[in-house]
């Protein structure tokens, strides 16, 4: 067993020798072979750093929290230390809605969205697990679907992650820019910045003067959402975890039995869900004929 001892070992020092040391600069090559360093991600913080107002708010996926805090100095809306579910939910729900609802979210939020776009795991690569992690709490998200198997092309590409992702790069996505104004691309298209158009100033105003300290002037205070959220908030489901912070949730076990049935054979859990779209669109192809609509909305999708 010696051997394996020696490989183990091996392994994990070389694991935690590059987990401990992250970089955000490193070599790449062009089409033409050329060797060049790749500092956009760096450089995207540096630019917030230099170009927005000192109390901006940065909405990005929590991977990249800790960078935008130590690098650009502002504050993120989530980071590698949120425990909260519940939060990170919200985060991923505002991200992979429609974006118009995304908006509704993001503009009590933050001032900004920053992406990672530069294709591998960028932002849409991750977004499965985003809309995931948005339905165990918003249950309207991927409705019956848990594992979200029917995050299918169609709804990622309504996503506000998608069309800031993609705007003015794919035929046909372009951004509202009464909703987002972008403001920043990196030199090799790995990260973008919109400005939020229409914060809320009410609820950008409310977070400081309500947050629950534990003591006068402690650096403990957790803050709570303004009033400008709470119809979305209604909405939830606190989402019983491991670490049973919500023990005193009801009851979710048909929730996670179907989770991990779904985790075992995703393939069965695409075609339900798949069943499942369509039989939405025939109900709302009924309720347009009553309408007096006649658009066989079912043909069309066979005849494609």
């Amino acid at each position: 067993s010696q051997p394996y001892i020696k490989s183990f070992q091996s392994t994990c020092q070389q694991m935690a020798s590059a987990m401990s040391h992250p970089s955000i600069l490193f070599k790449a090559q062009t089409r033409d072979g050329q060797t060049i360093l790749v500092d956009d991600y760096r450089e995207a913080y540096w630019w917030i750093r230099d170009n927005t107002p000192e109390d901006s708010r940065i909405m990005a996926w929590w991977d990249y929290g800790y960078q935008i805090t130590a690098i650009a100095n502002r504050t993120t809306i989530a980071d590698g230390n949120t425990w909260n579910h519940e939060h990170i939910a919200l985060l991923g729900r505002a991200l992979t809605s429609p974006l118009k609802d995304g908006h509704r979210i993001a503009r009590h939020l933050a001032d900004y969205v920053l992406l990672w776009t530069g294709g591998g795991g960028d932002d849409v690569a991750k977004s499965p697990h985003l809309a995931r992690i948005a339905n165990s709490v918003y249950r309207n998200m991927c409705p019956g679907d848990p594992t979200c198997s029917s995050w299918s092309s169609s709804k990622m590409q309504q996503s506000l992650l998608y069309k800031l992702h993609s705007n003015g790069l794919v035929h046909g996505v372009e951004v509202d820019r009464n909703r987002f104004k972008e403001v920043y691309q990196s030199k090799h298209g790995k990260v973008r910045i919109y400005k939020i158009m229409s914060v809320s100033k009410e609820s950008k105003e409310w977070v400081p003067k309500h947050r629950l300290c534990d003591a006068p002037g402690s650096w403990f205070c957790p803050g709570q959402y303004p009033p400008g959220l709470q119809k979305v908030l209604k909405e939830k489901k606190d989402f019983r975890q491991l670490e049973d912070f919500n023990a005193k949730a009801e009851d979710d076990s048909e929730y996670q039995k179907k989770y991990f049935e779904h985790l075992s054979d995703p393939e069965k859990a695409k075609r339900r869900a798949e069943i499942r779209e369509r039989k939405e669109r025939e109900r709302a192809q009924r309720e347009r004929a009553g309408n007096g609509d006649t658009i066989d909305l079912d043909k069309k999708s066979r005849a494609k």
